[in-house]
């Protein structure tokens, strides 16, 4: 009796794996083994940085606030205290962005941190 070997299950996960190995170069693309591969590892990349961009962000976001509140004589640290003392309750992203695009809305922030 002859071997079975599930061809058309085979075919379609082959065809899976070649598919999301779009845009590799050579054998990374075209050969099945080193595609299962290159595919594998792409995709622990990208669960591992989807946690790390939210990491990222927020060093951003804090890098950006501080700069900006220094302008006005206050630290990073002192700022966000006097956020949680003043309850002002915005988020880091609010902020970094209220620093880069709204200088005047940012400033009535720091200046009534400042008062309490």
């Amino acid at each position: 009796m002859p071997r079975a070997k599930n061809n058309p299950a085979a075919k379609r996960r082959h065809k899976k794996v070649l598919k999301a190995a779009k845009g590799n170069y050579g054998g990374r693309r075209r050969l099945y083994r080193t595609a299962k591969e290159t595919v594998q590892k792409g995709l622990a990349y990208a669960y591992r940085d989807r946690r790390a961009r939210k990491r990222d962000f927020r060093r951003l976001w804090i890098i950006r606030i501080n700069a900006a509140v220094r302008l006005y004589g206050l630290s990073y640290s002192r700022f966000i205290d006097g956020l949680n003392k003043a309850g002002i309750q915005l988020d880091r992203k609010v902020l970094a962005d209220m620093a880069v695009r709204d200088s005047e809305g940012f400033k009535k922030i720091v200046e009534s941190v400042k008062a309490d």
